[in-house]
This record gives C-alpha cells, structure tokens and sequence, in this order.
C-alpha cells in the first residue's frame, strides 16, 4: 500500500512538472515579429478632417501658421519602469524601444495652439536586459500577438506658454486615453520641451499607471517574489519638420 501510495504521488508530480514546464514553455516562446516599420497617424487640425499640408518651409512659420512636425525614430524613445523582487533583490526594470510615432502641429507664433495626433508604440519591440523577461512581457502580459501597438490618443493640452523662445524650455500637461492590450483609462503626461531651433523640438513626457487598471498580471515565476503595482511610462522625443 506504501509503496502505491509513494508511485501515485510521484505520479502526480511527474504531471504537475509537466503542466508547469508546459506552461513555462508556452510564454517563453518566441514571440511576434513586428509587423512593420511604424509610421505617425497624421495629425488633425481642429477645424478639418484632412492631413495639413506638410511641404510648407519652416522658416516661414510666422506668415504661414502650424507646421506639422513629427518624431525622429532614431532620437526618440519610449520606455517603461517597473520595481521587481528579483532573487531576493530589489530591481529596477526598464523597457526600451525607438518604435514610437507621432506628429506634433505647432505654430511658433502661436504655441498655446498646439496639437499633437496620437502617438504609437509597437509593444512588440519591448526589450528588457533579459531575454526570457521581454517574451514573458509579450506572449503573455501584453499579449502582443493580438495587440501590436500601444497607443495614446491626446484629448487636452494645457498649460502651454503664449510664446516660446528658441532655447527656451517650458512644461505643459497632455490629457488623453491610453490604451494597452483592449482597455483604455483616462491618464495625464507632464511634459518639458524645449525648442532647440525653429526646426528641432525636444523633450520628455511622463506618467504612472496602475498595472491593475490594464488587468496586466504578472505569471507566477520562481525567481520574482514581488512586482510593484506601479509603472512609469516615459518618452523622449525629437521632432522636426516633415518633408
């Protein structure tokens, strides 16, 4: 009876190595290849539905009024900050990627006027300092295969200066919905730009979320006693002029 006893439990922990191996398996796979090289939404003037015309010179901003300017992939970044109990220690965790888009209508002689269309970020492109981590962000936390992008459609700038000097930098707040995976929730982006030149906008925005407000659950791992409830989402961005 004993030693049926000690094959049927060992037995049931064969199974349960397998499930959980199993599982283990399943959001370590590789995960989904970008789909594309991301491109900006055109940005919407507030009184027209159509793309503002683009091939205006900037120096002539003063006479001409917005000038549409959008995101240098390769100067731009978005990221994410989370705390983790990893091993016992306590550990920061950053996730990068250049894969952000978005244009920005600003009149110079009028900057209060500003707009900003949505911004995109492929979710697929995340990448962590730890290979096994960015597969279990995207095959299962984000789940990115079904859900590519991120994204942050703008509702409300405030707080932006009636005048803006070359070298100048100044802070203003972007209200809007950001949407992860399929739930979107109201947040707010503090920002400081500074205008570089009259073509070259620079600057950071940022903003907390609550991981449980996009329902983003964190699979049980060994290795990770603790995940903070609290993510920082920051971008750095560089716009010029579109051509």
């Amino acid at each position: 009876m004993q030693r049926r006893t000690v094959l049927i439990l060992a037995g049931v922990a064969g199974a349960a190595l397998l499930i959980v191996g199993g599982a283990f398996a399943y959001i370590l796979r590789p995960s989904a290849a970008p789909s594309g090289e991301i491109t900006a939404i055109p940005v919407q003037a507030e009184d027209t539905e159509a793309p503002l015309a683009t091939n205006t010179p900037v120096e002539e901003a003063e006479a001409t009024g917005p000038q549409t300017f959008e995101l240098i992939q390769a100067e731009s970044e978005a990221r994410f900050i989370i705390n983790e109990v990893l091993r016992g220690v306590d550990t920061t965790v950053v996730g990068v990627t250049n894969q952000v888009a978005a244009q920005i209508l600003i009149d110079i002689a009028d900057p209060a006027a500003t707009q900003l269309g949505p911004v995109t970020v492929n979710a697929r492109t995340l990448a962590t300092d730890a290979e096994s981590r960015n597969r279990a962000i995207r095959n299962e936390i984000l789940d990115t295969a079904l859900y590519e992008f991120i994204t942050f459609t703008p509702t409300e700038l405030t707080g932006l200066p009636d005048a803006v000097a070359v070298g100048q930098s100044f802070d203003f707040q972007i209200v809007g919905d950001l949407t992860i995976r399929d739930i979107t929730t109201l947040v707010t982006f503090d920002v400081t730009a500074t205008l570089e030149s009259e073509s070259r906008l620079v600057g950071t925005a940022s903003t907390a979320v609550q991981r449980n407000d996009y329902s983003l659950t964190i699979p049980n791992v060994p290795q990770v006693a603790g995940v903070e409830e609290q993510v920082v989402i920051e971008i750095d961005f560089v716009a010029a002029p579109t051509s």
